[in-house]
């Protein structure tokens, strides 16, 4: 019984943390008249009082005092800080310059270059199933090359950037609260420097916005921490390939809100890309079942 009811809430963790991740855009999108730079150093540093908050309603300032008395681990989440910092600043740029769908294939392509990544790094190996779904990916960003005659940058930069901060995370092995905590307040100085000292906007200074504003300008920091505390409680709960399904959520939901939504036009050669695309994920989806149909 105990076993099944840690099911349903991993289901419902995970759930809870892709469906965050997936209507973000609307999120960001609806901050769009803040310059991209200003909305990121909000990220920065409302996320560092959140998960600060919710440490100390946990008691978990110990694993905290922990990390940071390991200078290797603190210099690893520095290079993750810089990382995770260029992510979140494309992303909000995509989102917020009509990109969303070439958003949405970065993060359809994720778990193909964290594949790759392990290959390389972890030493972990290839199927013939898996190749060919890196394969029919590579397919994919080859036509945008070809139609748009340079790299689809935002879809490279946003799988890239987050699948080496994963393979840092991985390799640091420190929890995901905690570690965003010190990765944000890595961050924080450059981002209070750049709001107080360089942003010239109009809404630059907070005591000049609306009560409104500067709540949805606040509430970066609860839109960056909850999805990541529910996704790892998820991956407590649930095996990594049941966690894997969830993963393909956020994007799909991001697909949508571009073509429907935003009206972001869905031309003949990004279509043939996404069909690329997915393809490749059936397959990683459905290795097992397909390698036990061809024996």
């Amino acid at each position: 019984m105990k076993q099944l009811s840690d099911l349903h809430l991993g289901v419902f963790y995970a759930l809870g943390a892709y469906l965050m991740w997936g209507f973000a855009p609307i999120y960001f999108k609806y901050l769009e008249f803040v310059p991209v730079k200003e909305i990121l150093a909000h990220r920065v540093i409302w996320s560092v009082f959140v998960t600060g908050i919710i440490i100390s309603v946990l008691s978990a300032w110990p694993s905290v005092w922990k990390i940071c008395k390991t200078p290797k681990k603190l210099l690893l989440l520095l290079v993750t800080t810089l990382l995770i910092s260029c992510n979140w600043m494309v992303f909000i740029w995509a989102i917020n310059n009509e990109r969303m769908l070439e958003a949405s294939l970065g993060y359809f392509i994720n778990p193909i270059i964290n594949v790759l990544l392990g290959l390389i790094f972890l030493n972990e190996s290839l199927s013939r199933i898996k190749w060919f779904a890196v394969g029919l990916a590579f397919i994919g960003v080859l036509v945008q090359i070809l139609v748009l005659g340079a790299l689809p940058w935002v879809s490279l930069v946003l799988p890239i950037s987050f699948a080496f901060y994963a393979l840092l995370r991985k390799k640091i092995k420190v929890e995901a609260l905690p570690g965003l905590f010190i990765e944000t307040l890595l961050a924080m100085p450059i981002a209070l420097y750049y709001l107080f000292a360089i942003a010239d906007s109009e809404y630059a200074n907070m005591l000049d916005n609306s009560l409104s504003l500067n709540f949805w300008l606040m509430f970066a920091g609860v839109a960056t921490a909850l999805p990541l505390i529910f996704f790892g409680q998820a991956a407590l709960r649930l095996k990594l390939s049941t966690l894997g399904f969830f993963q393909y959520l956020a994007p799909s939901l991001l697909f949508v809100f571009a073509v429907v939504f935003y009206g972001e036009p869905l031309s003949l050669d990004k279509t043939i890309t996404f069909m690329f695309i997915w393809s490749g994920i059936v397959l990683f989806a459905f290795e097992k079942q397909i390698q036990q149909k061809l024996k």
